[in-house]
């Protein structure tokens, strides 16, 4: 029989029983730390840009020069000097000059604006006449504009993106301090699986959730590594489970978390531990366990691939944020139901769903499968979630949708 607790009690197990992981840094190659976690804070100690720069090809001028010009009236500017990309103005612009300048190169002094060259006419003899005005500020990056000196740019704990490695870039780190992977470790068990390279004969079936978990693993950022497939021996799945604690964080174990003769997940981590759960009131995935062996997490996952990945979406991720103080923030949408969805039955019911735009109004389409089909993930943006106190949700209710 299973005693089952709510999501919300699982998370709330996840933050306060389980052991907290010791972040510890490791220094890295800046075009390798793209979805790693920064450990600690960074502040600038430059200007970015250091120096006024244009934006566009053209004529850097004094803004006051060029007001009231048009096509039919231009102002007529003499060029005085041309700045060279890299290279720094030798002049400073006076009233009634300009200076040629290209694309991110530098203002020449007293200089506030720059006009197009689109906006201009050269008459061969050294003087342009500007066709028209432009504002202080017009086509101009100036000093700090994108960092200031001492502004802090990146919070310890953020998830690195292409973004982040282009600030970084900017301020000169070619490398940074990122937070040591946890690592998971997958155990798959059951009599009935094969590996993937292998063709299932009748009652066998190739092992998916192997694959998909250390995939899962990789993309949350951490180390995964495959303990292989352990057929449903209590002593095999005990010494797997020991050997992987020793190496790993977090320990995922597929199959054998139903009730039953062959539940023998929950038997190992008493035996070797202490189970905190086992069962969650949510579909799918009632009969998932949870419990702690050697100071380390231990998950019993279902067997069925659908069940075992909202699982590891649920309740393995938030405990990977734990382990690396991380911050992350779930994207979501809202979205209209484009049919029924009945009552659930006293546990909260997750259903994939894909997402179309209808008159600027989002559908949620929800996708029905048994969680033992793994195809019915393909192509899914995300998921909602149907309470387990809620009687059903018409068409046309407005419902979160959480991105995948």
């Amino acid at each position: 029989m299973l005693n089952v607790k709510t999501p919300e009690e699982v998370i709330e197990i996840i933050e306060t029983l389980l052991p907290n992981f010791e972040c510890k840094s490791e220094l890295v190659d800046l075009i390798n730390a793209c979805g790693r976690v920064l450990h600690f804070n960074i502040s600038s100690d430059e200007n970015v840009p250091d120096f006024n720069r244009s934006t566009v090809d053209g004529y850097a001028v004094r803004a006051s020069d060029t007001f009231g010009c048009s096509e039919s009236m231009p102002a007529i500017l003499n060029v005085v000097d041309e700045v060279m990309m890299g290279e720094s103005a030798n002049v400073a612009i006076t009233p009634g000059n300009c200076a040629i300048v290209s694309t991110g190169g530098a203002l020449p002094e007293t200089a506030d604006a720059v006009v197009m060259v689109e906006h201009s006419e050269d008459y061969g003899d050294g003087m342009v006449g500007m066709q028209k005005p432009v504002a202080p500020g017009n086509n101009v990056v100036f000093k700090g504009d994108d960092v200031t000196v001492g502004k802090l740019v990146l919070e310890a704990g953020k998830i690195l993106t292409p973004h982040d490695i282009g600030i970084l870039a900017a301020l000169g780190h070619d490398k940074v301090a990122v937070r040591v992977k946890p690592v998971i470790g997958v155990i798959s068990t059951g009599d009935e699986l094969v590996p993937v390279s292998t063709k299932p004969t009748a009652g066998q079936v190739r092992d998916i959730n192997t694959a998909m978990l250390l995939a899962v693993a990789n993309e949350l950022g951490a180390e995964a590594l495959d303990f292989g497939i352990i057929k449903d021996d209590e002593k095999a799945i005990c010494n797997a489970v020991l050997t992987a604690v020793e190496k790993c964080d977090i320990c995922l174990i597929s199959g054998g978390s139903s009730a039953g003769a062959r539940d023998m997940t929950a038997r190992v981590i008493e035996s070797e531990g202490e189970l905190l759960l086992h069962g969650i009131a949510m579909k799918p995935g009632k009969p998932t366990i949870l419990g702690i062996v050697n100071g380390k997490a231990v998950f019993g996952l279902p067997g069925h691939p659908v069940a075992a990945y909202m699982v590891t979406e649920l309740f393995v991720r938030p405990l990977l944020e734990k382990l690396t103080k991380s911050h992350v923030v779930r994207r979501s949408t809202d979205a209209q139901l484009s049919e029924a969805i009945s009552s659930n039955h006293g546990r909260a019911e997750y259903i994939a769903v894909t997402l179309d735009d209808n008159d600027s109004k989002n559908i949620a389409n929800p996708i029905r499968g048994k969680s033992g089909l793994i195809s019915s993930l393909s192509g899914v943006d995300g998921y909602i979630c149907v309470p387990r106190d809620c009687e059903g949700l018409s068409k046309g209710d407005v419902v979160k949708v959480v991105y995948f």
